[in-house]
C-alpha cells in the first residue's frame, strides 16, 4: 500500500482556490459587498418594526393560514423572545434566513425548470445535488472564508449551498407531475412554451415548489449555528458564544428560539401550498 502514489486532492484543491482567487478576488469583494449592504438592511428593517407589532402580523397570518391552535403558539413563542431579550438577534437570524431563501428561490427555481425541460441537464444537475447535499456542512464554510472573509455574506452563501437543493429537486418533480393531458391539451391550443410554462405547468407544481422552499427555509435555520463560526452572529452566534463560554441557559434559550422560529414558519409554508 505505501507504494501507491497518494491522490494530492488536497493541493489540487488549494491550486484551484489559490487560482480563483487571484482571478476573481475583486469581483467577490464586490459581490460581497452589494449582499452585505442587502441583507444589513433587511435586518435593519426588521429590527425597526416594533415587536409588538411583528408579533401581531405573525399571529394574524398564523391563524389566517393554520388555525387557532398555531396563532396562540406564534403568540406564545414570540412572546418568549422578546421577554429573554433576543429579539434583536432573532431578526439578524430572520433576515440571514429570508435572504437565503430569496436567493435560493430565485436561482433554484430556474436551474429546476431547466432539469425538468432538459434531459442532458438533469444527468448534469442530479449528481452536483448530491454531492452538495451529502457533503457536510462545515465543509462549505472552508471557501468561501478566502473569497468573502468573515462575517455575514459568507454565512449565508454557504446556507445557499446547503439549502438549495430541496428547492432544485422539488421544482424538477412538480413540473415533471404535472399531468400529460393537460399538456397535451395546452398544445393543442397553441400555447407557446412560455404560456405553458406559467399557464399550466407552475400553477399545478405550486404545491410541490413551496414544499420546496420549506424545506429550503428549514435547511436554512439548521445552518444558523454552523454559520455563526464564520461571524454571521445571529441567534447561532448566540449558541456558539454559549458554548465557548459554557453558559448552558443562554444557549438553550437561544436554541428555543430557533424552534420557535422555525415552527412558525414551517407551519405558515405549509398552508401556502394548500388550495383555499
Amino acid at each position: 500500500m505505501n507504494s501507491i502514489p497518494r491522490l494530492p486532492l488536497a493541493r489540487w484543491t488549494d491550486q484551484s482556490i489559490d487560482f480563483l482567487q487571484g482571478h476573481w478576488g475583486a469581483s467577490t469583494q464586490a459581490f460581497s459587498e452589494q449582499l452585505e449592504s442587502f441583507i444589513k438592511g433587511l435586518q435593519l428593517i426588521l429590527i425597526s418594526i416594533p415587536p409588538e407589532l411583528f408579533i401581531l402580523v405573525m399571529v394574524l397570518l398564523a391563524w389566517w393560514l393554520t388555525g387557532g391552535k398555531m396563532a396562540i403558539f406564534s403568540l406564545i413563542g414570540l412572546f418568549f423572545i422578546y421577554n429573554v431579550q433576543l429579539w434583536a438577534v432573532t431578526m439578524e437570524t430572520l433576515a440571514m434566513v429570508i435572504a437565503a431563501v430569496l436567493l435560493c428561490a430565485v436561482i433554484g427555481i430556474p436551474l429546476g425548470i431547466l432539469s425538468a425541460k432538459s434531459i442532458t441537464a438533469h444527468r448534469i444537475i442530479a449528481p452536483v445535488l448530491d454531492f452538495m447535499q451529502t457533503l457536510p456542512a462545515f465543509v462549505y464554510l472552508l471557501p468561501a472564508i478566502p473569497f468573502f472573509g468573515l462575517g455575514v455574506v459568507p454565512g449565508v452563501l454557504t446556507t445557499i449551498i446547503f439549502a438549495m437543493p430541496p428547492v432544485i429537486r422539488l421544482t424538477d418533480l412538480g413540473l415533471r407531475q404535472v399531468p400529460e393531458e393537460l399538456i397535451e391539451l395546452g398544445k393543442s391550443f397553441g400555447s407557446t412554451f412560455f404560456q405553458m410554462l406559467f399557464k399550466i405547468e407552475l400553477p399545478l407544481a405550486r404545491a410541490t415548489i413551496l414544499a420546496g422552499i420549506n424545506q429550503c427555509i428549514m435547511l436554512s435555520l439548521s445552518m444558523v449555528v454552523i454559520a455563526a463560526m464564520i461571524g454571521a452572529k445571529g441567534l447561532g452566534g448566540v449558541v456558539w458564544r454559549a458554548i465557548q463560554t459554557l453558559k448552558f441557559g443562554m444557549g438553550f434559550e437561544a436554541g428555543v428560539a430557533i424552534v420557535v422560529i422555525a415552527i412558525i414558519l414551517d407551519r405558515i409554508t405549509q398552508n401556502l401550498g394548500k388550495n383555499k
